[in-house]
């Protein structure tokens, strides 16, 4: 369950109860009481925090997932009583990452830069660059771009949005005087990526963790990475890539040289089979930040 959590952005204790009052939990049996999720499972949620972002209650979210993604097995909890549901779907419905998603959304939709730039302060203060990237800003810039479900924003919302988390990532990264890594961990994008912002995120959650990074938020060609890898002699390379089919040679271009580094590859856009061996998959940005804080400076703070 944990792992799911941090996948969507939310508490374990939120995932239990939509579980037990809709339905919408772990759906496969392993030996002995335990069950687990499955990717049908996680479609569901992942259909539920949508309709959330586009303003649901947490009732009818999760009614839109069932919908969408029928299970034949789920047997509703006996009913509670009238009180005591109230409390719980107002405490559900006041859930922090969906309610500041809702308000980022409606801000930029309206073009409010000012009201923009203050829920994205106020979800990164509330929860955490990380967990504010992964469940208010992502999701929301994922669904402004995507036009889900008649959400039409326009190309001027998306740029709009675009800069204020630009300008709230770095506002949120601070200098650090005595970082605990004595060799920085170089962050760049793959060359002609475009979604660049990922590397903003884990830089700051990185100084969040004083780790000092080097982050290069545009795409370097290919030769300048190498020549800023040789110059930095960093202890660790995270190359970020969201396309599909990144150049995996990329990192023995990286790697030339006597200074030992370690090398990381970071989002969708890697194929782990075609990874060099030396080469480690991180599968999103909390497994980053964990990894490389592991790596840099042992148990984390």
């Amino acid at each position: 369950m944990a792992s799911v959590a941090r996948r969507l952005g939310v508490a374990p204790s939120t995932l239990r109860t939509w579980d037990r009052r809709y339905g919408l939990g772990p759906s496969r049996h392993t030996d002995g009481r335990h069950r687990r999720y499955g990717s049908s499972d996680i479609g569901r949620l992942e259909l539920m925090q949508r309709a959330l972002l586009r303003g649901a209650s947490t009732a009818e979210a999760a009614q839109y997932a069932l919908e969408q993604m029928p299970r034949a097995d789920f047997v509703p909890a006996p009913a509670e009583p009238a009180e005591a549901t109230e409390a719980k779907s107002a405490a559900d419905d006041v859930e922090v990452p969906s309610r500041l998603a809702r308000r980022l959304s409606t801000a930029a939709l309206a073009m409010d830069v000012g009201a923009v730039q203050r829920m994205l302060v106020d979800a990164i203060c509330e929860l955490g660059v990380l967990q504010a990237w992964t469940g208010v800003i992502d999701p929301v810039l994922t669904a402004l771009g995507a036009r889900w479900r008649g959400v039409h924003a326009g190309a001027e919302v998306e740029y709009l949005l675009a800069e204020c988390v630009y300008a709230a990532l770095v506002r949120a990264t601070p200098v650090l005087d005595e970082p605990r890594n004595q060799r920085p961990v170089l962050l760049a994008c793959v060359p002609d990526e475009r979604d660049n912002m990922p590397v903003y995120a884990l830089a700051a959650a990185l100084a969040g963790r004083r780790i000092g990074a080097q982050l290069f938020g545009l795409a370097l060609p290919q030769e300048v990475l190498a020549v800023a890898v040789r110059r930095s002699a960093p202890a660790a390379v995270v190359l970020w890539a969201n396309r599909a089919n990144a150049d995996p040679r990329l990192f023995a271009r990286v790697s030339r040289g006597r200074q030992r580094t370690r090398l990381f590859a970071c989002g969708p856009g890697w194929d782990p089979a075609l990874l060099p061996p030396k080469v480690e998959l991180l599968a999103d940005l909390p497994a980053a930040a964990d990894r490389v804080e592991h790596v840099l400076v042992g148990a984390p703070r």
